[in-house]
């Protein structure tokens, strides 16, 4: 079983700077901590491996952006029924995880961080409303498979909201609840498998907590920091973690050297 006893004193400080880094962008953005911490992560281990380490920190930074949220009920009312489809999205995708191997998500990974950054895709509106419970079914099952496989189920959903052109003030609650039920059937799922156990959630629980602090203090810069720093910063990190993984994901399948003999 995987455990953090395995990594050095350093590889254990980079651990929590990361989980620092992401919880601060999480709550200065409203979202965030998977898409940076995941990525940052596998640059490191397998994409399973990034995905263990934050099974709890993400789950308590989803926790407490939901608790911290005024409206959170009355706002994910109406998108109940893409919570539910992606909650099924990731049930399939955790299990494919469990039993396939790792390293072709790395590719998986990167091309959805380059989906995330080119926002400027766009779903007809008036067939997402006219194909709401359709719409929604799709979207929450790709977003739970993307999220069951790679931890970044924001970079579909995004696509979905910013075309219905929902304000953020209902977005921003309805991922945090649907990162919430994802990484909930995800623990359970790797938890059957025998991936993840007690000792496991022991030894994150250092990383959550640095996570969740980080969380609160991102929240209270909001108002301070111009959030277009933050975004044009974060874009510029998720760009040069998806050129490494695409270097990686081709150097372990040795894709590199033929490429470059030919």
């Amino acid at each position: 079983m995987f455990s953090l006893l395995q990594f050095d004193g350093p590889v254990l400080l980079a651990l929590v700077a990361v989980m620092l880094f992401a919880g601060l962008v999480h709550g200065t953005l409203g979202l965030g901590f998977p898409m940076v911490a995941t990525p940052v992560l596998a640059t490191m281990m397998d994409v399973r491996s990034a995905i263990l380490v934050t099974l709890l920190p993400t789950m308590a930074v989803n926790i407490v952006s939901i608790a911290k949220s005024q409206s959170t009920l009355e706002n994910t009312r109406q998108f109940s029924p893409l919570i539910f489809f992606a909650l099924l999205g990731s049930l399939f995708g955790a299990s494919i995880l469990a039993t396939t191997d790792p390293a072709p998500f790395r590719i998986v990974l990167a091309s959805l961080i380059l989906l995330y950054l080119w926002n400027n895709l766009r779903i007809p509106k008036k067939w997402l409303a006219d194909q709401g419970i359709l719409a929604m079914a799709i979207f929450g099952i790709v977003a739970g498979l993307a999220a069951g496989t790679t931890n970044v189920m924001v970079a579909v959903l995004i696509i979905y909201f910013l075309s219905l052109e929902t304000p953020r003030t209902t977005m921003v609650p309805v991922l945090n609840s649907c990162f919430l039920v994802g990484k909930a059937s995800q623990i359970i799922v790797l938890a059957i498998a025998g991936m993840v156990g007690i000792k496991l959630m022991l030894e994150t629980i250092p990383l959550a907590i640095a996570a969740v602090l980080a969380l609160l203090i991102g929240q209270r810069l909001h108002s301070r920091i111009e959030v277009r720093t933050y975004q044009a910063i974060l874009r510029k990190l998720l760009l040069l973690l998806a050129i490494i993984l695409i270097y990686q994901f081709l150097s372990e399948a040795e894709l590199i050297p033929q490429l470059g003999g030919t």
